[in-house]
């Protein structure tokens, strides 16, 4: 097989795993549907999990050559996503409406249309594939950094109740995959931050393993943990939530 075969091979099972931690907050928003209410669930994971996307999109299109596989899943992202702010907007109180409108406009909109428009009068060719490509690389790091928080969290009590092990076996396969799609293609900007993703998902399962059996360390105030593409981010501080709910959430760094 040639280096382009392997490269979309690995592409495509990226794309079919990625698929999976897209559709993942299905749960959270069934749940959000059935009782009417987001009950202190954030918007913030699924406004950057859609910035992402677009970010990627853009990249993509620029790019040209050999960018059918990010064009598809990040499309796919960017649809799904959409959904699940719909539907949390629709539900959400009037304070948490107005503050994902505001994300929204922030990132979205005023940000993202900053970032277009500057590349695309201030760029040109290869240097403005340069330039979006830093730009998701850069933002993609700052995400991959976000497991340092359940990390901490599972040192401190002891327990892995927010860390389920599939999920972390499964976005580091996903990471493995998009690292050689973008190695095989050197697509270095897709590549380089999928290492994060890799290391950050070994460290995630040596840390189930190591404390799976622990005796829990019962904290003064619970958390509630959202899982931001594989990524973990504190999203809200909640005492009446059971640890079942946790669950996951966008597709930031899939590529």
């Amino acid at each position: 097989m040639h280096r382009e075969s392997w490269a979309f091979l690995f592409g495509l099972l990226g794309n079919i795993i990625s698929f999976g931690v897209f559709l993942a907050p299905l749960p959270t928003f069934y749940q959000i549907y059935k009782k009417k209410s987001t009950e202190g669930f954030q918007s913030l994971p699924y406004v950057v999990a859609l910035f992402s996307a677009m970010l990627w999109i853009y990249y993509a299109f620029v790019k040209r050559e050999s960018a059918l596989l990010l064009i598809t899943i990040n499309t796919f992202g960017i649809v799904v996503e959409s959904i699940y702010l719909a539907i949390f907007l629709f539900y959400a109180p009037r304070k948490p409406r107005l503050t994902t409108i505001k994300l929204l406009l922030l990132l979205n909109v005023f940000g993202f249309g900053a970032m277009l428009l500057s590349t695309l009068y201030l760029s040109k060719g290869a240097k403005r594939l340069a330039i979006i490509g830093w730009i998701c690389l850069v933002f993609n790091i700052s995400v991959f950094a976000a497991p340092l928080f359940i990390i901490r969290r599972v040192i401190k009590t002891r327990s892995v109740e927010y860390m389920p092990f599939t999920l972390s076996m499964f976005l580091t396969i996903n990471a493995v995959m998009w690292f050689f799609y973008g190695l095989l293609l050197r697509d270095y900007y897709v590549a380089l931050p999928n290492t994060l993703g890799f290391l950050f998902g070994i460290i995630q399962m040596v840390m189930y393993l190591m404390y799976r059996n622990a005796t829990p360390v019962a904290l003064e105030v619970p958390v509630k943990a959202q899982e931001l593409n594989g990524h973990i981010i504190d999203v809200v501080k909640m005492g009446t939530m059971e640890p079942n709910h946790v669950t996951t959430g966008g597709a930031v760094g899939k590529v």
